[in-house]
């Protein structure tokens, strides 16, 4: 489902706009050497890495897997899908979203407000960041947002100057496990104090409606189904009725088992229909590690190994590509590949795993088991890295990922 209409899939699929981050057409194989230019579409990750070797980190990316996944919510969410632009803010992925048929999302800045209109200056912005400057407000009003989220008093306040007519999406929150990691010690208004605000909004002029996030990497229906039925509570308390309910992102990415999303879907129709009976709200969602996630692999060079192999330093640690496993935990999909492309097939060890820089922090989470044959100058591949991880990156100590190369699939060849 989209809010604006028209034809969005004129997109192409392989590079999409200008991409300031990275040039998709060249091949930098160090950080002062350029190839010469690459295919557009390479058939996967191995015949890149054959081929040219690169001593740097390395995000692969799918546009076929990205809108295949962006097709996967469409036709099973019963609603309206935006995408979280936070997870990952490119210019080739808002672009094959958008040939995708996605033209609406959750932005919580101006600079992604700005990126989302340089690749479509029709799409839907939903500025869903409840914590915003006078400056940020202005900002808002000039790149023409949709609605936005609040969850108190003052900052309900500082959107006076926002059109009336405006949707405004209370953010309540509710204490539901499930998840990876609870953003309600920093967003969210209890009930009670939901139901006032939401009485305010309408008081004010605005379009009510309300809005949660169940926390990332969720994978329990029954999070959401709590929050609906707390919705529905809110809303008679408040005596509102809403017209649309944002159901929020958390929805898990495929880390150790691939998630059931269609059995989440389901949840939350259900779970709607029961709490609204007489008038069940539009539904909105906002994914954005389940929606990007797939459709990126990284490749990392094994710079060296120490103490037989237990010790293996990477070209790209916590500052880099990996920065969210300090906080979320390793992902058992891992592959090592020799330089001629052939799998190492050794047993599985663990090892101690470090990054590139100097900093001694800058070490993956114990329990990283590599192929005991790994060996420096190896290639190791981590599937499903294309969320917190390119938006994360630094260029501490002159290490990060710039390079993206685009491929027709992320296995196989």
């Amino acid at each position: 489902m989209s809010e604006i209409s028209g034809d969005m899939a004129r997109v192409p699929i392989q590079i999409v706009g200008p991409v300031p981050q990275a040039d998709l057409t060249t091949t930098r194989t160090t950080h002062e050497e350029i190839m010469q230019p690459d295919p557009v579409l390479w058939p996967g990750p191995m015949a890149h890495l054959t081929r040219h070797h690169p001593d740097v980190p390395v995000m692969y990316f799918s546009p076929a897997q990205l809108q295949a996944t962006a097709r996967r919510f469409r036709d099973g969410f019963d609603g309206l899908v935006t995408y979280a632009v936070k997870a990952n803010d490119r210019a080739e992925v808002l672009g094959n979203l958008v040939a995708a048929g996605i033209t609406s999302f959750d932005v919580a800045s101006p600079a992604e407000m700005a990126a989302v209109r340089a690749v479509c200056p029709e799409a839907v912005l939903h500025y869903n960041n409840p914590v915003r400057s006078p400056d940020e407000i202005q900002a808002a009003l000039r790149h023409g947002i949709a609605s936005a989220s609040v969850d108190c008093a003052d900052e309900l306040t500082k959107l006076a100057a926002l059109p009336r007519g405006t949707e405004i999406a209370v953010r309540f929150k509710l204490p539901v496990a499930g998840a990876a990691y609870d953003f309600g010690a920093k967003f969210g208004a209890e009930p009670e104090a939901a139901a006032a605000l939401l009485r305010r909004v309408v008081e004010m002029g605005f379009v009510p409606s309300l809005c949660f996030h169940p926390g990332t990497q969720c994978d329990d229906p029954a999070a959401w189904v709590s929050y609906l039925h707390a919705a529905a509570q809110i809303c008679a308390a408040a005596e509102v009725q809403i017209g649309r309910l944002n159901v929020g992102g958390g929805f898990a990415s495929h880390r150790d088992q691939s998630p059931d999303l269609e059995a989440i879907f389901t949840a939350i129709r259900t779970a709607r229909d029961a709490a609204f009976p007489d008038a069940p709200p539009q539904l909105i969602c906002e994914p954005g590690r389940a929606m990007v996630a797939e459709a990126f692999t990284l490749a990392a060079r094994v710079k060296s190994t120490r103490e037989n192999g237990a010790v293996v330093y990477l070209n790209d640690g916590i500052y880099g590509g990996l920065a969210e496993w300090k906080d979320i935990g390793p992902s058992p999909r891992i592959r090592v590949m020799a330089p001629c492309g052939r799998d190492r097939s050794g047993p599985a060890t663990p090892r101690a795993v470090f990054g590139p820089t100097c900093d001694s922090i800058d070490r993956l989470p114990d329990g990283v088991a590599l192929p005991q044959d790994t060996a420096p100058g190896d290639y190791v591949l981590f599937a499903g890295m294309g969320a917190y991880s390119l938006a994360l990156s630094a260029r501490f100590n002159g290490y990060g990922v710039d390079q993206v190369v685009a491929v027709e699939a992320l296995t196989g060849q």
